[in-house]
């Protein structure tokens, strides 16, 4: 079976070009109760009465939120909310924004992707999942029998050889279009011809496939799909291709000038009373600190150390790693040296674990961490203790952390803009 592959797209009944917008909503995990509330207003078929059914999370208890996302998706497609495309396609869907000036434009394929252990190695995650929101994932998964949004997934074409396949898709006229609350605009299209559809597959091959985004939903489809393989092996059932042995995934080029990865800077705080003197005196036994650091967004990447803005006691300084560490050799465990060397194993590692005692080794100590994407955000006022602004993390460093099979530090990774969820569903069942 080939790894990526066509599939019949659920979407939104629509009329050619339509402004989905009111539709369509940010991926779950940064929907507060106010925002659910809020898209709900724009909609009532909103996509996140899916993806944040009501109802209590215990999957035991009648009327749970489960249930509910299963009723609702049931009744939208057998009313005709939402309907199955008439053939099997792979989608292309661009997102377009305005960054420093310039226009920038990310494109995917949306596609059927064959389910692998990451044991196998043809599919790689970069970070670790977290066993609540796993469950919740699954119940909403089993129930629903559907992939409510795509998994963001990164495949490797440095050549560009799907250049030519996107711009043939978006010559003409795109599908439908939605633009989310930060002005990102997404336009989708459909390839149904073979040869552009044998394209894609031989460009992407046998993998690997990257996850940058959607780790808990690759590895819920991945539990899905081993239940569903158990129950019907129980029953003595073969069926042949099943739907529950991929996962919808959007594929982008990771080689392309316009994958964006931005850094999560981190605020801190003590778990008794914090000392500023004494923490800047602690830093400076790996960091060279300079005083009275401004703040520059492209500076921290020039650096041919890794480095940090640090803002603690009032006075934001420049900690930079000093010539004589060596993170491969202070950082202990068995670790390879590309995670030893990112940016935010060196601060987990040498900053927050000894001076702070926050480590994921200790889960309730990340009670005590938190994460802003806004550098001036975590350098201006906060309740924190200290707070720290990083460089992102670079996609070849990403590459080479997740091919040695490990997995990087929490939210080392921030690809921007995230999916739009409510473009694209696929049906399991």
């Amino acid at each position: 079976m080939s790894l990526v592959r066509p599939f019949r797209a659920c979407m939104y009944r629509h009329e050619p070009g339509q402004d989905l917008s009111p539709v369509t909503a940010p991926p779950y995990d940064v929907i507060s109760p106010a925002g659910r509330e809020a898209l709900l207003q724009n909609s009532p078929h909103n996509v996140v009465a899916l993806e944040l059914p009501d109802g209590p999370h215990d999957p035991e208890v009648p009327g749970n939120r489960y249930e509910n996302g299963s009723s609702t998706w049931e009744t939208w497609r057998e009313s005709g909310v939402i309907v199955e495309d008439d053939t099997p396609a792979i989608y292309v869907l661009e997102q377009s924004w305005e960054h420093e000036g310039r226009h920038v434009r990310r494109r995917a394929f949306v596609a059927a992707v064959e389910l692998h252990p990451f044991s196998d190695g043809v599919i790689l995650p970069h970070e670790r999942t977290l066993p609540k929101a796993l469950s919740d994932r699954f119940h909403l998964l089993r129930a629903t029998k559907a992939n409510l949004s795509q998994v963001f997934g990164l495949f490797s074409d440095p050549a560009g050889e799907t250049d030519h396949i996107f711009e043939a898709a978006m010559a003409t006229p795109p599908m439908f279009w939605a633009t989310d609350a930060e002005g990102v605009l997404s336009k989708a299209w459909a390839i149904r011809d073979a040869k552009s559809i044998a394209a894609v597959v031989t460009t992407v091959g046998n993998g690997p496939i990257f996850i940058a985004d959607g780790h808990h939903r690759y590895t819920t489809a991945l539990a899905y799909r081993d239940e569903r393989r158990a129950i019907d092996q129980t029953a003595d059932r073969s069926p042949e291709d099943p739907a529950y042995d991929s996962v919808m995934m959007a594929l982008v080029n990771m080689d392309g000038p316009d994958l964006l990865v931005w850094p999560t800077h981190r605020l801190a705080r003590a778990a008794g009373t914090f000392d500023p003197d004494a923490f800047w005196v602690a830093l400076s036994h790996h960091f060279d600190i300079t005083e009275d650091a401004t703040y520059s967004e492209s500076f921290l990447g020039e650096l041919e150390r890794p480095g940090f803005f640090v803002n603690a006691g009032g006075a934001t300084r420049l900690a930079t790693l000093r010539a004589d560490v060596d993170p491969a050799e202070v950082i202990g465990g068995d670790h390879s040296p590309e995670w030893k060397n990112l940016d935010v194993a060196i601060l987990q590692e040498l900053i927050l674990k000894p001076l702070f005692g926050i480590s994921q080794e200790e889960p309730a100590s990340l009670e005590r961490l938190s994460f802003v994407k806004d550098a001036r955000q975590a350098l201006g006022p906060h309740d924190a203790d200290a707070a720290f602004v990083l460089a992102p993390t670079r996609v070849e460093q990403m590459r080479a952390v997740a091919t040695a099979g490990e997995t990087m530090p929490q939210k080392s990774t921030y690809f921007y803009p995230k999916l739009l969820s409510g473009l694209f569903f696929r049906a399991l069942d």
